[in-house]
């Protein structure tokens, strides 16, 4: 069936996937991490595997339901992630927009039976904390119920203290979610661009269903951050890739293909669930569509990009 779902795929330029699959959230229920592993309120081992949107100023026209409904049922994700962008015109500027935004995709989430990310897209977010208390209180006030709902609480801190700057922030946030949310996951950004893992694993946030966040892009992180990251698991460290990229960091250049599926394995061994950067249709390599294409429209190989194919690839051999 999986075989001929692609041949479609490939013959008509248009694709169903998991029309027959029951919905994740429904399947799995409440997630917890127990150790650095990811389990369903069965007991049972999940992996996530999603899209991040784009920063929500920015590419907004993708913050949608149809958007979040084909990603399910023609992507098969089980994931999906709301970037809303802080700076640079975004909540801080406009925070009922924003928000509004952001709680098209959540509700089209719950709807549709997928997990969704709510990601704080911020490089300083220590700088609004009194910001970022108030929207994860209202947040968590409003969808605190909901097992669908993940809770990223800083996108990609900069050169930052993970003790004396990064943990006291997260620890804010925490506690203002946990007063309506005691028990939904909190990922948790860690220093240099949420790449330094290792720092955060010796010094952890006495929380519970913590995660905190690795970031690569394949042209740019290789051997050296997954030995990192490999030496926090072993420390028993939580880690939620909740951004990806299949190309440089700046994410554009070219699809790097033989690193991405490198990351792509050491992710399936230390199940380790993840996000791709990103739904939209930005001038860039690590954008999934081509140029103009609609939220309507995702539905159809030809509006994908090189990278945008390969992640659909993935994401279906499941």
């Amino acid at each position: 069936m999986r075989f001929y779902l692609l041949i479609t795929f490939f013959i008509i330029g248009s694709y169903s996937y998991s029309q027959n699959i029951s919905d994740p959230v429904q399947k799995h229920g409440k997630l917890a991490f127990e150790g650095h592993l990811l389990k369903d309120e069965h007991g049972k081992v999940v992996r996530l595997k999603g899209m991040s949107l784009f920063w929500s100023q920015w590419q907004p026209q993708f913050y949608t339901a149809q958007s979040v409904k084909l990603l399910k049922e023609c992507w098969g994700v089980t994931l999906v992630r709301a970037a809303m962008g802080i700076e640079n015109g975004g909540y801080l500027k406009n925070p009922e927009i924003e928000k509004a935004k952001v709680y098209r995709v959540i509700d089209a989430a719950i709807a549709n039976g997928i997990y969704v990310i709510v990601d704080w897209h911020d490089h300083h977010a220590e700088d609004h904390l009194s910001e970022s208390r108030v929207f994860f209180e209202e947040v968590s006030r409003k969808y605190g119920s909901y097992p669908n709902i993940i809770y990223e609480i800083y996108n990609e801190p900069l050169a930052v203290s993970w003790k004396n700057v990064l943990k006291p922030y997260h620890e804010s946030v925490i506690a203002q979610i946990r007063m309506n949310d005691p028990d939904n996951i909190i990922v948790c950004g860690t220093p240099q661009w949420s790449q330094n893992v290792l720092e955060a694993s010796q010094n952890p946030i006495k929380e519970f269903n913590i995660a905190y966040t690795l970031h690569f892009y394949a042209g740019t992180h290789k051997e050296e951050l997954r030995n990192e990251a490999k030496l926090a698991i072993e420390m028993g460290l939580p880690i939620f890739v909740t951004e990806f990229g299949t190309t440089n960091a700046d994410g554009d250049g070219k699809v790097f293909y033989k690193e991405t599926k490198k990351w792509l394995r050491f992710m399936k061994k230390n199940d380790l669930s993840w996000c791709n950067w990103s739904l939209a249709d930005k001038r860039e390599a690590s954008a999934a569509l081509k140029q103009g294409i609609e939220p309507d429209h995702i539905d159809s190989s030809e509006n994908l990009s090189d990278s945008g194919k390969f992640l659909l690839r993935i994401l279906h051999k499941g």
